[in-house]
């Protein structure tokens, strides 16, 4: 227990947490809350136009985050944080002002989609990785882990709370809470000890950065099986508040407190499947792509379920396959990569994971709607599996090399057993990675 909680006992650490925490609880709550609104006012339970709302919010990490991931790796995180912090709260407060004047239409729900989105998909790599300067490599994996955990128990209350204020009061309310919300991860940023926050290596200006970015992460098979999983699944099967709003509506005829306690159901897996994370000291690829299809499997038995509180509790199932599955991709990547360059593969990697949502979200829409809300959770079941079993066979027929190591050693050091094969991954081809990634995350063991 001392162990999944060690990144807590850091000042700067803990107060981001703490930050987060209440934030992360808005952000739920009004995700929530602007899904239903477009599903039951603003539309007659039409999940295409959920899902094309998903897309706006969300497509601009296809453009957005090479480029924040460029200047991730340049400016300071810290600061421009402080800033997108102010920037979401504006949103936030002026979407919910305009609830509770009805002010608001299907248009502008799109818009400030749309502006969240921007936002978003220009900070989230510098969100991913100032965690590396508030707690260092030792800790770094146990602290992404805790994130997630953190995360995912503002996803427990924040449905719920949404639920509960859809079902009395107006929606507003959800979205005023949230740009509240935005003060305190503001508040934690200004209050940390500067002093003590990690030195990250800067990328010197140059030509061609992003190019850099991607040539890096070609050359890296370890790093592409990673993201191919991800991108299917972010692309058809993580569409769960889109999901579960057709399902409430559609499968089972319910109404927004069913509905918020869904999400905060799948919230108690997801939060059992960060904490088992943290406690990972280096997360394998063979984790990411097992967790992949259990996510397949447990998202078929929820797709199947007869009746309301069997698809309820099957959430708790889901919600632990999908935590584990990104806890363990974002750890896996971010552990393998040198702090100079951590910035731009993580813009790729939130590239194709979130990326890919914009155009998987509208055709799951339209599949519920075209054959049901069952099936909106079918196919990304079905292609989750498909992916984690290709990736699976590739990886056993291409990495023919048994990689032991333990410890972060040059790259001469790395290879058990060169005579085996070619040696792929972070420990052959990425040349001075090499002495980053830890033997255990490729090869035949994985």
């Amino acid at each position: 227990m001392k162990d999944t909680f060690a990144s807590l006992r850091l000042h700067n650490y803990r107060v981001w947490f703490l930050g987060a925490l209440f934030s992360n609880v808005g952000t739920w709550g009004q995700r929530v809350a602007q899904d239903w609104i477009v599903l039951t006012v603003f539309t007659d339970d039409d999940g295409w136009w959920v899902g094309v709302v998903t897309a706006l919010q969300f497509g601009p990490s296809l453009l957005l985050s090479p480029v924040g991931g460029l200047m991730a790796d340049r400016w300071d995180r810290r600061k421009v944080l402080m800033c997108t912090q102010v920037i979401q709260a504006v949103l936030a407060f002026s979407f919910g002002g305009l609830l509770l004047a009805g002010r608001m239409n299907l248009g502008l729900i799109c818009l400030f989609a749309a502006l969240t989105g921007t936002v978003t998909g220009f900070d989230s790599p510098f969100f991913q990785t100032f965690v590396g300067q508030l707690v260092g490599p030792r800790l770094l994996s146990n602290a992404v882990g805790l994130n997630s955990a953190n995360f995912n128990a503002a996803r427990m209350i924040g449905p719920a709370v949404a639920g509960l204020a859809l079902a009395k009061w107006d929606a507003g309310w959800v979205f005023l809470f949230n740009g509240f919300s935005f003060v305190t991860t503001f508040t934690a940023l200004s209050v940390m000890r500067v002093r003590e926050l990690n030195p990250m290596p800067v990328a010197v200006k140059a030509k061609g950065q992003i190019r850099e970015g991607l040539a890096f992460v070609r050359h890296r098979s370890d790093l592409v099986v990673i993201l191919s999983v991800m991108g299917v699944v972010g692309c058809l099967g993580l569409n769960a508040q889109l999901t579960m709003g057709v399902m409430a509506r559609g499968a089972f005829d319910k109404g927004a407190g069913e509905y918020g306690l869904l999400g905060s159901l799948f919230a108690v897996g997801a939060l059992i499947g960060s904490l088992l994370a943290a406690r990972r000291a280096r997360p394998r690829v063979r984790l990411v792509v097992g967790s992949a299809l259990a996510f397949g499997v447990t998202s078929s038995i929820s797709a199947l379920s007869p009746w309301y509180w069997f698809y309820a509790a099957s959430g708790v199932l889901v919600g632990a396959a999908t935590l584990t599955l990104i806890t363990a991709a974002n750890s896996a990547i971010q552990l393998s990569v040198e702090p100079e360059m951590r910035g731009r593969v993580v813009a790729i990697y939130m590239m194709v994971f979130v990326g890919s949502t914009p155009i998987g979200a509208p055709l799951v829409g339209w599949i519920a709607n075209e054959w049901g809300p069952r099936w909106s959770i079918g196919v990304g079941a079905i292609a989750s599996a498909a992916a984690a079993l290709v990736a699976l066979i590739w990886t056993r027929t291409h990495w023919h090399v048994s990689v032991r190591v333990t410890h972060w050693l040059p790259p001469h050091m790395s290879i058990v057993n060169p005579s085996a094969g070619e040696v792929d991954g972070a420990a052959g081809t990425a040349g001075a990675a090499g002495a980053q990634a830890d033997g255990d995350v490729i090869g035949e063991d994985n």
